[in-house]
């Protein structure tokens, strides 16, 4: 079995006193690579610290050195709906720089829109969100793509503003088969995370996911958040080495063989991120 968290926010301070035994669980779940996503300028920036082995004693305690047998770290940069409202240029042109120097930087995003929370206006975030489109449209970076309860907006937005070859995953699917559908025809990706494991909240997506063509599937943990069962019973934080629950779930509901269906999506997300190992 190979593995690759295609979406976690292991520079969360959550993981600053443990970060390399993370690392080192995930290796020995057969996790080969990483990605760890923006939501903001600083994270996008210690993501970036983290990767380049180069973690900042302000922000955690130990470094990673991805040398020494430990999963590939890779990145993201962008900025989360949530944080649309302190969306400015400068802001958006200082990640497209970070983008532009480190090759580490392989998506833009974590990007789109939540009308679930609202903790920034509909403008606000429709604005943020088509302005990186476009950016990631001029480096050729794919999207990871945030949605949560706009009412279809997020879809519309995705149409209207091409380009037709973009690239891009829905994260943490959740919604329904027609929504699934409608990414999968625009040529993106879905996104699987923990959800698909818990008993009642995953029932839908369960019955849904076989649908998914196995060459646009990706599995992610969205650590530290989103704990699979059966970890969930015994741990409240997510981490990389659970991502090995999610393929487990699929290839049991999928009625595939574990092992043959962990290389497909691993080369999925591979070709997707267009890394090497």
């Amino acid at each position: 079995m190979i593995l690759f968290d295609s979406h976690c926010h292991i520079d969360d301070k959550v993981y600053a006193n443990d970060l390399l035994e993370v690392m080192d669980r995930a290796q020995q779940e057969q996790v080969k690579g990483i990605m760890m996503v923006g939501v903001d300028l600083p994270t996008s920036l210690k993501a970036i610290d983290l990767a380049r082995g180069q973690a900042s004693p302000a922000s955690t305690n130990q470094t990673v050195d991805t040398v020494q047998n430990t999963p590939l770290l890779i990145t993201s940069v962008g900025i989360h709906p949530h944080e649309a409202v302190n969306c400015s240029a400068k802001k958006l042109d200082t990640l497209k720089n970070l983008a532009d120097t480190h090759a580490c930087v392989k998506a833009w995003g974590e990007t789109g829109l939540d009308f679930n929370r609202m903790f920034s206006p509909q403008k606000d975030q429709e604005d943020c969100f088509s302005s990186q489109l476009a950016i990631a449209g001029e480096i050729d970076l794919p999207l990871i793509f945030h949605e949560r309860d706009s009412n279809g907006r997020f879809y519309e937005m995705l149409k209207l503003e091409g380009p037709k070859q973009r690239q891009g995953v829905v994260h943490c699917f959740s919604g329904t088969k027609q929504e699934m559908f409608k990414y999968l025809d625009l040529g993106y990706h879905i996104g699987i995370t923990g959800i698909l494991t818990l008993q009642k909240r995953g029932e839908y997506l369960r019955k849904i996911a076989p649908l998914i063509p196995e060459d646009r599937i990706l599995i992610e943990t969205d650590a530290p958040y989103l704990t699979p069962a059966p970890q969930k019973n015994k741990f409240r934080r997510n981490e990389p080495a659970f991502v090995k629950s999610v393929l487990l779930t699929l290839a049991k509901i999928k009625q595939a063989d574990p092992d043959k269906l962990s290389q497909t999506i691993f080369e999925n997300t591979l070709t997707f991120y267009k890394v090497r190992l």
